[in-house]
Formats: C-alpha cells, sequence, structure tokens
C-alpha cells in the first residue's frame, strides 16, 4: 500500500514538472548545500508571483526531461546540469531580476567544522561572555587573554578565519561560543537555460552599450577587409561610394570635367581670395602704455637716449 502511494507521489511530481516546462520560458539550475527547508520555504514565498522552485531527486528529473526530449531535443542541455545538489527555478520575468533576487535571499549560518571560508573573520579585542574555564580553549588557539571582572577579555585582534581556506573544528566552536555567524547560505544560480541554450549567470551582467560597441567594431573590421580585398559588402559600400566621390572631385580640379557637386570646389581653386574671411586691418603703431609718457619728437630727446650699443655690454659707464 505504501508503494503504491509512493509511486502515485513521484507520478504527480513528474507531472508537474512536464507543466513547468510547458508553462515557463526560463529555467535556473541552482545549487541548494547547506540551504535548510525552512530557508527553502522562505525563498519560496520572497518569490511567490514571479518563480516557481522545484526540488526533487536528480534521478527524478533527468527522467522527465528525457521524456521531453522526443519533442524538444534541446532540453538534452539542460539534463546534463542535473548533477549534485540541485534545483530548478522555472520563471517568465527578467533573468536579470530573478538572478538578484536568488542571490538576495541569503541566511546568515555559523562556521561549519571542514567547510571553506567565506570570509575573513576577525575576533576584536575586548570583553567577552565567556566564561574564565575557557581560558585552556584559547590558549590552544593561541589567542592571548585574561580575566576580568568574571569574564573573559581578549587582548589583540586575532585573525581567525582565512578566506578560502578550510575551517577547523576549534575556531568553528569558538565562533558559536562567541555568537558569532559568519557564514551565509543560499540559493546558488549554476546555469540558466533559456531559448534552447545554456548559459552563465554572468552572461547576464552583459549590458545593451557593450553588445553595441561590440557589433561596431566587428562592422568596422569587416569594412577594411572588404576595401583591402576589393570585395564589396553590405558594410563596405558606403565607404566605397565616398571614395569614388573623392575620385570623382580630384579629376574634376585637375581637368575641365565638371559636375553640380565640384562646381563650388571649382569656384574656390580659380579664385581663393573670394572666399576668404573679412579680417580686421592689423595695426602698424603700438598703443602706449596706460601710464607712459606721451612720446615727444624733439630731436634733443634723441640725443639724450642711450645709444643702443651699450644694451650689449658697451664701454659707456655713464649710462
Amino acid at each position: 500500500m505504501a508503494s503504491k502511494k509512493l509511486r502515485t507521489r513521484k507520478e504527480t511530481l513528474a507531472e508537474e514538472l512536464k507543466s513547468h516546462f510547458d508553462e515557463y520560458e526560463t529555467v535556473f539550475v541552482v545549487g541548494v548545500d547547506n540551504v535548510t527547508s525552512n530557508q527553502l520555504h522562505e525563498i519560496r514565498k520572497s518569490m511567490r508571483g514571479d518563480a516557481v522552485i522545484y526540488c526533487g531527486k536528480n534521478t527524478q528529473m533527468r527522467r522527465v526531461i528525457r521524456e521531453l526530449e522526443e519533442d524538444r531535443p534541446e532540453l538534452e542541455k539542460l539534463r546534463a546540469c542535473c548533477k549534485l545538489n540541485v534545483a530548478l527555478v522555472f520563471t517568465n520575468g527578467s533573468a536579470a531580476a530573478i538572478r538578484d533576487k536568488i542571490q538576495e535571499n541569503k541566511m546568515d549560518a555559523p562556521a561549519k567544522a571542514g567547510a571553506m571560508n567565506q570570509v575573513d573573520v576577525i575576533i576584536p579585542k575586548g570583553m567577552t561572555t565567556l566564561e574564565p574555564t575557557m581560558t585552556t580553549f584559547l590558549q590552544a588557539l593561541n589567542i592571548s587573554s585574561k580575566i576580568t571582572k568574571g569574564n573573559i577579555e581578549i587582548l589583540n585582534d586575532e585573525h581567525l578565519l582565512v578566506k578560502g581556506e578550510k575551517c577547523d573544528a576549534s575556531s568553528a566552536a569558538l565562533l558559536q561560543k562567541l555568537g558569532m555567524m559568519p557564514f551565509s547560505y543560499g540559493l546558488v544560480t549554476k546555469f540558466i537555460y533559456q531559448n534552447g541554450a545554456i548559459f552563465e549567470p554572468a552572461v547576464l551582467d552583459i549590458t545593451d552599450a557593450q553588445i553595441i560597441a561590440t557589433f561596431q567594431a566587428g562592422i568596422k573590421n569587416i569594412a577594411c577587409v572588404s576595401l583591402m580585398l576589393n570585395q564589396p559588402t553590405v558594410v563596405s559600400v558606403p565607404y566605397s561610394i565616398l571614395l569614388a566621390f573623392s575620385n570623382l572631385l580630384a579629376v574634376a580640379a585637375a581637368t575641365e570635367f565638371t559636375f553640380t557637386e565640384a562646381e563650388e570646389i571649382k569656384k574656390y581653386l580659380a579664385d581663393p581670395s573670394a572666399f576668404a574671411c573679412a579680417a580686421p586691418a592689423a595695426t602698424t603703431a603700438a598703443a602706449p602704455t596706460a601710464g607712459a609718457p606721451a612720446a615727444d619728437d624733439d630731436d634733443d630727446d634723441d640725443e639724450d637716449a642711450a645709444p643702443a650699443a651699450s644694451i650689449f655690454g658697451g664701454e659707456d659707464d655713464d649710462y
């Protein structure tokens, strides 16, 4: 009787998964390591109306996807991603917005022995709530401490955990006694399936401006290659027309041949002065400096002036 109920439950989940593939266009493959059932329930509540989270055994999900591959062979890429501890998130909304919501739903957790440290953890110096009996425990971790007013006081800042290294059992136990929860766990987006293609979540960070800039750079490269090989293409035709027009202008300027667009250039070559802009006449005499005495035309002033030779080190010592 129990096996019949179990089989009915499996069939219900299989039909539910098939209906999700028919209803939704985008599928997220997310890792659920260290995510508790209560946390997963809260994530479901926060994403209700925007996405549906489906959790099941990998063998069950692969079996259902394999059946759907008869009509949609592109689902084979998604089936290959159903490995390890993963779940599927179905949505019809913006993939970038759903990815951000998945990343936001994280919950603080205590350090676990044997897990990789997610962040650097530094225990600040100062008073703690640890009892004096924990002194030997701190000494084993090479943490300087003393007993002050019935509690343990840490004397120096201690770099307990290093990001990227494994957390040992003693460090994890100390952090739990101090009430510190340095780790955080939640759903981790691994792959995204959309329109028959599988890609990583980093693709969602690419902006429209970056795509347009890359496309424009490719067009320029194609145009350059086409012009060098004398092989016309859609992108090189405008440049070819401009080059041909410049050659026609050069021929018209050197010969009697003319056409409407070349008339103005030929007029300029015949009489450049006619196109010169009117400029103010340059003054030949400099204006006197403000406050300087007016110049006198008397010959006596010219005779009293110092000879120019004295400026260059002449022998006129009386000047």
